[in-house]
């Protein structure tokens, strides 16, 4: 009897053993692009999921307790930051998590807000070249927490930077076919600084880098005075934004809706935009 209890103690500690062995490392992420990101990078070993879903609007997101309840599993967590989440902070502080947290914008060459004095630009992923700094910080940050799996993130990463790198000609070579006093884009809210700074497009926004932040009658007055000057054909609206004002400015100058833009979220499985590359894909596509 001795014996058969032995071998059951030793059963248990194994299956134990292997348990905790095979849990994979949780990381959590603010919003849907930087999950996309990392699962490009990381191996099997890992588990991911985004805080803000599909669709929501990172700057007005309010989290919720099932929020805090993954935060506080996670051993890593990616955040963007430049006042992108301003809400995370104190979520992270409230859940008690202990996980590593990593902001994957470090070494980005920050734009300015033209509103805000003293405040960054947080669109930075709109860059592709931005998009390589995020995915090298993502892939130290994913190699820091699990090193034995260091060959095969170092071999992921290389890979997905490669087709990062093709996005960014291919984004460029596209809007280089559009005649240069044509290359005004007008938006919802002030999303596509980095993206029109690098591939040469001149930028309009009804709303400042937060929509949380009201447009204001001068905000109209203004972007109206360039639809007018520059003979703007057409406006985008944004997926997470409600397009009524645009709709309106369009109708009020007779001119088109573009097409729908991806900027803070990416779209669902069925949309143009459901990872990285097909997002900024169908926005130069769109545009």
């Amino acid at each position: 009897m001795k014996v058969q209890n032995f071998v059951w103690i030793l059963f248990a500690m194994l299956y134990t053993t292997l348990g905790v062995s095979q849990e994979k490392i949780k990381v959590v992420t603010s919003a849907s692009m930087f999950e996309d990101m990392t699962r490009n990078i990381m191996t099997d070993n890992f588990e991911i999921e985004a805080i803000v879903p599909i669709g929501g609007d990172p700057h007005k997101y309010r989290a919720k307790p099932s929020d805090a309840a993954m935060v506080q599993k996670a051993d890593l967590i990616l955040v963007n930051g430049l006042t992108f989440e301003g809400w995370i902070n104190e979520l992270i502080d409230n859940s008690g998590s202990k996980g590593e947290v990593v902001t994957i914008t470090e070494g980005i060459q920050v734009i300015s807000s033209q509103q805000y004095k003293n405040s960054s630009d947080p669109h930075a992923w709109m860059d592709v070249g931005n998009g390589l700094i995020y995915i090298e910080n993502i892939k130290n940050a994913l190699i820091k927490v699990n090193p034995s799996d260091k060959t095969e993130i170092e071999k992921n990463y290389e890979n997905y930077n490669a087709k990062l790198e093709a996005l960014d000609r291919e984004i460029q070579d596209n809007i280089n076919t559009i005649p240069e006093d044509q290359r005004v884009l007008i938006t919802s809210h002030d999303a596509f600084q980095y993206y029109g700074e690098k591939y040469g497009l001149r930028l309009e926004a009804i709303m400042g880098i937060s929509t949380e932040a009201e447009a204001q009658t001068s905000d109209i007055i203004r972007v109206t005075k360039v639809i007018n000057k520059n003979n703007v054909p057409a406006v985008f609206i944004e997926s997470t934004i409600n397009p009524k004002m645009l709709q309106q400015i369009a109708r009020d100058n007779n001119v088109s809706i573009g097409g729908e833009l991806f900027a803070d979220s990416l779209g669902d499985e069925a949309s143009e935009g459901s990872t990285y590359i097909e997002m900024l894909r169908h926005n130069t596509n769109t545009i």
